[in-house]
């Protein structure tokens, strides 16, 4: 993969800001930590050069990365993207982001779906690529970060190549931990590990605000292999400390209450006083 490509900086963060309008504040119970707009420009516009003119997967997407990628790429910023877009998330307003950003600024190639990367995986393996961020596995040595790869592995049929983002921090143990337990998950599961791209990303996380992530991009070897039908993942191992310490799954789906205008306030967000 080459270098960064020169974009006007400007109209990416201008559009990058349309994009974090839309989307809904994160629910920390569920791991969900956005990246840091400057790293959102960054990351979208590599993650558009690697899947150009690919149909690409994404595995949950709280960042919006997806929709980043299809606006950047249907705005002229950048001339190279993805032929389709498919978000798979558990989050009902996720999904309703993506959709309602989609019909307003006409992005026909983007598109989401309701799913819990718990259930079977029903969509039909077609895709090219796969991209997930997904929780980071702290507490669990990355079985979550496992359970969300095997969904994209299963999106894409075992073939072609994955983008994952997870913690990567020298001074803390665990995310080392983590990283080799999923190499060692991609390599057992047929892939190579093609590119480690250290310490890329910032976010807002106010308990730890220097940890950053790293892309992992991965690669199905060339070899024919049975594939198993997808099935529901239930193994206590697997589900043990999902979200952090403690913290196992215990919600399917999370449902947009009311219709939103995000970027704007909600009035149950505030109150008035007035004079006198």
């Amino acid at each position: 993969m080459s270098d960064q490509r020169d974009i006007d900086l400007r109209a990416a963060i201008n559009a990058i800001s349309d994009v974090v309008q839309n989307r809904p504040r994160p629910i920390r119970n569920f791991d969900q930590i956005y990246m840091k707009a400057g790293d959102m420009v960054l990351q979208s516009e590599l993650v558009a050069r690697w899947a150009d003119g690919k149909s690409l997967a994404f595995i949950g997407d709280g960042d919006a990365i997806s929709v980043c990628v299809a606006y950047l790429h249907k705005r002229g910023i950048l001339s190279y993207g993805p032929s389709e877009i498919a978000v798979f998330d558990f989050d009902e307003r996720v999904c309703s982001a993506v959709t309602r950003f989609a019909d307003k600024e006409q992005l026909g190639g983007l598109r989401s779906e309701l799913y819990n990367c718990l259930d079977r995986f029903t969509s039909a393996p077609r895709f090219d690529s796969f991209y997930t961020n997904p929780p980071w596995g702290a507490s669990n040595r990355g079985e979550s970060v496992k359970v969300f790869v095997q969904r994209g592995m299963e999106a894409t049929g075992y073939k072609g190549e994955g983008m994952v983002v997870m913690a990567d921090d020298e001074e803390l143990e665990w995310p080392r931990h983590v990283i080799a337990n999923v190499q060692g998950f991609v390599v057992d599961s047929g892939y190579l590990v093609h590119k480690m791209m250290p310490q890329l990303h910032e976010y807002h996380l106010d308990d730890a605000p220097n940890l950053r992530s790293c892309n992992m991009i991965i690669r199905a070897l060339p070899t024919e292999r049975p594939l198993a039908p997808s099935a529901a993942i239930s193994e206590p191992k697997r589900l043990a400390h999902f979200y952090g310490r403690d913290n196992p799954p215990k919600v399917r789906y999370v449902r947009e209450k009311k219709w939103l205008e995000y970027g704007k306030a909600h009035d149950d967000e505030y109150s008035f006083e007035p004079w006198g």
